[in-house]
């Protein structure tokens, strides 16, 4: 009989036995009283359970129970499924009556939360009791996309640019959203007010004026490892962005989920509300998006597979061939191919479809362009340049992460594949006559199930999951007598 879970599962051997072993005597020398099992939700939030030191280090190798309907809520947190009915989960076995699940902690990603005193973090996927992995786990779904691509000799590089929203609470402990009388599902969000009025791009005043909430931001981060780089203002009210140093994806992906949970627990705690909401619920406020820049490295140079030493001949600057190598001017059309199905798991929400507009440095149509801020897809850098990239520029900043990166990963797969060749680059990005991306959650949830190389890449089993349950959250948005009142309870409350 296997000694612990982990080895049951088969993913015990000498490497995580001596991280566990590593991990525990940090938990015991540092004098820690709690640790916190970290999962990443469908909507990229964690949840877990937290238990004392002494439980933890037990739990590095026999993990802890999870109540297996977590996986199937919505961002109202209703379970989108009716486990307790027959034949209500008959798409999800293993999920009947809400089971139990066994969450795993990657004994490695062991750190200290900087604003939590005594209190450690672990990161945790879920498995069935029965010892196999859970395939609608998000994290694992960007592993299974990544191995497809090693398989290709290929790793992938992101990038992150963040935009979100931060303001100051108008009282921290006793607003709305925490009278008991104003309790409901979901609740009240917070009664806020602005740390800088917005308007002036870049300004070093409006800066300066935000520092003490950056100031937390910029410590919180690097006190958890993560590779911050620049805190800047943005154009709206309480508008920031964060940009981390390129990593490999899947690193990148857990990096932007422990950077939004951790800066909106730490801002909370100094009198602050941070939201990754798209469009918060105020009027002249400017839209987020998380921009994700990205390349290929070939695994056995270590180089830039999306570079070419010089333009391709005949071509102009407007060819793709003109900046990016063969592999990357084929995983840029993939991406141009596969932009409308990807469109529901970049932009997740109702509420993130507000940012489609002309002439907000926000896309609206399914182009690239060289260099530029209008188009869905920024190709940066040029012949010679090892820094050469695609930004995707679909993105919401409350996105999934594992999410947002596989898609990436099946569509550019399906370029390379099919050596596709993209157009030329625009230039003129709000063109009326472009295809444009899907408008609406439910119209990108169609053109998501009718893509076949997305379906194929992501499994039909996890495309239908995802479906429903972004199809419960349009549903009651649709339905409900105050949509903005749902979009300030559902999404600026939340996330």
């Amino acid at each position: 009989m296997p000694a612990s879970f982990a080895e049951f599962c088969g993913i015990h051997d000498d490497a995580r036995e001596a991280a566990a072993q590593h991990t525990a005597r940090l938990i015991e020398a540092s004098g820690l009283e709690l640790v916190r099992f970290g999962w990443c939700d469908l909507h990229g939030v964690l949840r877990g359970k937290t238990l004392t030191a002494k439980a933890a280090v037990k739990a590095l190798r026999a993990g802890v129970g999870m109540v297996s309907t977590l996986l199937l809520k919505d961002t109202s947190d209703r379970t989108a499924f009716k486990v307790f009915e027959p034949g209500g989960a008959a798409d999800l076995p293993g999920f009947e009556f809400a089971s139990n699940l066994i969450l795993l902690p990657d004994p490695a990603s062991f750190t200290t939360l900087p604003w939590a005193q005594g209190t450690g973090w672990l990161r945790c996927q879920p498995w069935f009791q029965d010892g196999t992995p859970v395939p609608l786990d998000t994290r694992r779904v960007l592993q299974q996309a990544l191995a497809q691509l090693t398989q290709q000799g290929l790793g992938m590089v992101c990038g992150l640019e963040v935009e979100f929203h931060i303001y100051r609470l108008k009282d921290a402990w006793h607003g709305p959203d925490l009278d008991p009388e104003l309790s409901a599902w979901p609740g009240l969000p917070p009664a806020v007010s602005l740390i800088h009025p917005g308007y002036n791009l870049l300004a070093e005043g409006w800066f300066d004026m935000a520092e003490e909430p950056l100031r937390i931001v910029q410590h919180t981060a690097q006190a958890l490892g993560l590779p911050l780089q620049s805190l800047e203002i943005e154009l709206g009210p309480s508008q920031v962005e964060a940009v981390f140093d390129a990593t490999d994806a899947l690193t990148a992906a857990d990096n932007m989920v422990l950077f939004r949970n951790a800066v909106r627990q730490a801002l909370r705690r100094a009198g602050y509300h941070a939201s990754f909401m798209c469009r918060p619920p105020f009027p002249n406020i400017m839209s987020s998006g998380w921009h994700l820049h990205q390349s290929l490295v070939d695994m056995s140079t270590s180089q830039n597979a999306f570079m070419r030493e010089t333009p391709a001949p005949g071509s102009a600057p407007t060819d793709a061939g003109h900046t990016l190598s063969d592999a990357g001017a084929a995983w840029l059309a993939g991406l141009l191919a596969h932009a409308q199905g990807m469109t529901a798991l970049c932009t997740p929400t109702v509420n993130g479809f507000g940012r489609f507009r002309p002439n907000a440095l926000a896309p609206q149509a399914v182009l690239w362009g060289r260099d530029n801020r209008g188009a869905m897809l920024r190709v940066v850098g040029g012949a010679g340049d090892g820094a050469t990239r695609i930004e995707n520029r679909i993105g919401e900043p409350a996105a999934n992460p594992y999410l947002y990166m596989a898609a990436q990963v099946h569509a550019g797969l399906d370029g390379l594949a099919r050596s596709l060749t993209p157009p030329r680059a625009t230039e003129a990005p709000y063109a009326p006559e472009a295809e444009r991306i899907p408008t609406t959650l439910p119209e990108a949830l169609d053109a998501l199930r009718a893509d076949t190389a997305l379906v194929a890449g992501f499994g039909e089993d996890f495309v239908r999951y995802f479906s429903r349950v972004k199809q419960s959250e349009a549903q009651r948005h649709a339905q409900s007598d105050d949509q903005a009142d749902f979009e300030r309870r559902e999404y600026f409350s939340r996330f």
